[in-house]
């Protein structure tokens, strides 16, 4: 198991012997490696990372109409990969399309019953992986440590606009600097 306080330390206090940008995807390898193998991936093997964000994202959307277009921008992914995702996904029965009374144009995604009985172990990793991310840590620590990856994703935000070519992160329009 990993020391996630030693993680934040360095963090915070980097000096020239560390990369901020290297602990972050050490932390992510590990806290990946941590849920494949602390969690219910066996039983939900066919979603793979993404699926199981776009999963989660229409669970905690699920009392408003949800489009491709929101898992573009939420994500911060292009249209052609939402596309791609989306259409493997209605495939293997997790997420259905459906006509809105408002557009014609417009599909609505939802999540099918195979798709919520899912969640609920999802609920359950996710919520196993915060505890152990975030143990021995305050509230307040907690609230620090998501103000800086905030302010993280800002900096990338910003340095993405900084580039006309960039097409990295097509959230930004909407997002903006904080």
């Amino acid at each position: 198991m990993f020391d996630i306080v030693h993680f934040l330390q360095v963090v915070i206090f980097l000096n020239k012997n560390h990369y901020i940008s290297m602990e972050l995807h050490s932390l992510s390898n590990m806290a990946m490696r941590y849920m494949d193998n602390n969690s219910h991936k066996k039983l939900v093997d066919s979603i793979t990372g993404t699926n199981g964000w776009i999963l989660a994202f229409l669970d905690q959307n699920k009392d408003k109409d949800v489009f491709q277009k929101d898992l573009e921008e939420s994500f911060g992914i292009t249209r052609s990969t939402v596309s791609k995702v989306v259409n493997l996904m209605v495939q293997k029965g997790f997420i259905e399309r459906t006509d809105v009374d408002y557009d014609a144009r417009l599909k609505k995604l939802s999540l099918t019953e195979k798709a919520k009985e899912l969640i609920d172990y999802m609920h359950e990793d996710h919520e196993n992986m915060e505890n152990v991310l975030t143990a021995g840590f305050s509230e307040e620590e907690k609230k620090q440590i998501y103000t800086y990856m905030e302010r993280m994703k800002n900096n990338l935000y910003g340095a993405s606009e900084d580039s006309a070519d960039c097409e990295c992160f097509p959230i930004i329009k909407k997002r903006g600097n904080k």
